[in-house]
């Protein structure tokens, strides 16, 4: 029982292996040289943060899209999206270079320790995020005083940092901050998403 237990575990990381090695294979023969690759990427994932940002502030905060603090939010959304955007596509290699050692190890345990890597990144995207609206509020304050009231950074940090603490202490009343987050939270997911999708994939096809 358990050596058939284990010649299915193999056969099902055999495949998953060989799928992820099946779509690096077309990452290195259809990208185009790094000149154009990394702006074409830059642009991509900075029009996915700005979609997501869009997305989850008509849905969570739609009083905020209109009238005066509409002004504020329009201007605070281009360095969320060029920061949001340059951390998606460092971590996009980072995750390629990650896949790339998976594949070359036949050890199961290892190769799944490559692959959670990815999840440090989640994990990371999430701090990120809070830099992000933190820099970027109180960068839009420097240029544009008059929007709102002037804050410093460290005041500006202290603002988002309690929001994170209220949505883990009491998500109930937090729903709109935690919905908000995770949205934008949606682009630095998507390596994370992507291997769990491949492994799905893989799952079905070793049976």
């Amino acid at each position: 029982m358990k050596a058939f237990y284990f010649q299915h575990m193999n056969r099902f990381f055999n495949t998953w292996q060989s799928n992820l090695s099946n779509l690096l294979e077309i990452y290195n023969t259809k990208r185009p040289k790094m000149v154009i690759f990394f702006p074409i990427l830059f642009i991509l994932f900075f029009i996915i943060n700005d979609l997501c940002y869009w997305w989850a502030m008509f849905t969570a905060f739609p009083e905020l899209t209109v009238g005066f603090p509409f002004q504020y939010y329009f201007k605070v959304q281009f360095p969320v999206a060029i920061l949001g955007a340059l951390f998606d596509s460092l971590s996009f290699f980072i995750t390629i270079n990650i896949v790339r050692s998976a594949i070359k190890d036949i050890n199961n345990i290892a190769f799944l320790t490559y692959l959670s890597i990815d999840l440090i990144i989640a994990i990371l995207a999430t701090l990120w995020v809070l830099l992000v609206f933190t820099f970027s509020s109180w960068l839009i304050h420097q240029f544009f005083p008059e929007l709102q009231d002037q804050s410093s950074f460290e005041t500006r940090q202290v603002v988002y940092s309690q929001r994170v603490v209220n949505a883990v202490k009491d998500p109930s009343q937090n729903l709109k901050n935690i919905y908000f987050g995770l949205i934008m939270g949606v682009s630095a997911m998507l390596p994370t998403v992507t291997h769990i999708g491949i492994a799905i994939w893989s799952w079905i096809k070793k049976r």
